[in-house]
């Protein structure tokens, strides 16, 4: 009785091997070798399992995925190549390309110094990509305070701005990042003139989206339109998918 309940080294097995170590002269059981690695290997198996298992992060990423597999983001997705699992999904109010550059167009038109027409234009090639802005104004190295800004003026067309200024279709063609314009399209506020249909057709623009044609039974804009059939130049009207596209600079 009174062994069982003392030192374990002073019982009746002090000098055989225990069932999973060797008895040492202290008294302590050392592991033998054969033990010691089949706790080494169920250790191993223990953290294998675990990494598979549990998720990574609060947006429960993981790195193996059975049977479904894994996204480009490392979010898992279901075995059909469906939605992704646990994801969120895209949101569904973004703007049409075509509300898209011609958003960018009256942007531009914010830089004009015109005080009764501010217009802008905005080239687009095939891929979607800008190549050119432009907006209407004076010409490079003219001081916007030297020249008259008037539409009409009792000291004739010399006092007025239509002798002077740049229209935003001519500005955006200039200050284009490509040449030529082949297939490109323009689009702007304002449906072209027949001084910027000379200088569309002649770039190459194969399309102009407009958004207003308020000036349609001008001479000028009779004779755009004629020099836009006869050159092949697509025009369409644009009509926005949204009414309003606001710029929020606090909300950055």
């Amino acid at each position: 009785m009174g062994e069982a309940s003392g030192n374990p080294s002073k019982g009746r097995h002090h000098d055989a091997p225990s069932a999973t170590g060797i008895a040492s002269p202290s008294g302590k059981t050392l592991p033998s070798t054969s033990a010691s690695q089949a706790s080494m290997a169920s250790t191993a198996a223990s953290l294998t399992s675990t990494t598979k298992e549990e998720p990574m992060g609060p947006d429960r990423r993981t790195t193996v995925t059975t049977p479904g597999q894994v996204s480009k983001t490392g979010t898992a997705q279901d075995s059909q190549g469906g939605s992704p699992v646990g994801s969120v999904t895209k949101r569904e109010d973004y703007i049409s390309w075509d509300d898209y550059f011609m958003g960018v167009a009256f942007l531009s038109a914010m830089r004009s110094k015109d005080p009764s027409t501010q217009v802008g234009a905005c080239l687009v090639d095939t891929e979607n990509k800008i190549v050119g802005i432009g907006y209407n104004g004076f010409p490079r190295g003219c001081s916007d305070d030297a020249l008259p800004w008037a539409r009409q003026s009792d000291g004739g067309f010399l006092d007025t701005k239509y002798a002077y200024v740049c229209h935003a279709e001519m500005n955006a063609i200039l200050n284009r990042n490509i040449a030529p314009l082949h297939d490109c399209r323009m689009y702007v506020a304002l449906f072209p003139c027949n001084e910027c249909a000379k200088l569309i057709i002649q770039s190459g623009v194969k399309d102009v989206i407009y958004l207003s044609d308020k000036y349609h039974d001008d001479a000028i804009m009779v004779a755009s339109r004629r020099l836009f059939d006869l050159a092949g130049v697509r025009y369409r009207k644009h009509t926005p998918k949204v009414n309003r596209i606001t710029i929020d600079f606090s909300s950055a």
